[in-house]
This record gives C-alpha cells, sequence and structure tokens, in this order.
C-alpha cells in the first residue's frame, strides 16, 4: 500500500497533457476576454480597411 502511495507522488505520466490542456484554456478564456474588451476598436479597424478598399475599386 506504502509503495502506491508512493508511485503516485513520484509518477508524472499524464500530467504534461492535463498542464498543456489547463494553459490551453487560460489562453482561450484571455482571448475571449480580450475580444470583448476590444470589440468596438476592432470593428472600427475593420469597417476602416473595408473603406480604404472600397475606395480604390
Amino acid at each position: 500500500m506504502i509503495q502506491k502511495m508512493r508511485n503516485l507522488v513520484v509518477e508524472e505520466e499524464g500530467q504534461a497533457l492535463t498542464e498543456y490542456g489547463l494553459i490551453i484554456a487560460l489562453v482561450s478564456v484571455l482571448l475571449a476576454g480580450s475580444l470583448i474588451l476590444f470589440k468596438d476598436q476592432l470593428v472600427t479597424v475593420f469597417e476602416n480597411i473595408k473603406t480604404a478598399l472600397t475606395k480604390t475599386s
């Protein structure tokens, strides 16, 4: 029983995948939050691009 407990603490297999999953989830949340915060500025930028492209056509 003690050996099984030691193996649980020492074994690191599978932890890397979990850590990568947590990092991806954190990045996704931060990206979604930043898109929400900068929504108005992004809309303005894309409208300016659209206007510039339609003027040259």
